[in-house]
């Protein structure tokens, strides 16, 4: 599965909100978006909110931004 996620860096906590309008998912995530702390913390929540381990979710494009496309091995 491949999933559009809109990252929300330095939140009270790392959480799922929901998705936009347009199908994308919505994160508050709450590591700073310093070397590469967010985008290992949005794939902890990520696998914890899809219940699957960390390894199966990949950071496939947006490295650096706060767009993201992810894809998740179910």
């Amino acid at each position: 599965m491949t999933l559009r996620v809109k990252v929300i860096p330095r939140s009270a906590k790392s959480q799922v909100i929901g998705s936009l309008t347009d199908g994308t998912l919505k994160v508050k995530i709450a590591a700073p978006p310093e070397r590469g702390r967010a985008n290992a913390a949005l794939i902890e929540c990520l696998a914890e909110h899809f219940h699957v381990p960390s390894s199966a979710i990949t950071i496939v494009h947006g490295h650096t931004a706060s767009l993201k496309l992810v894809r998740i091995d179910i």
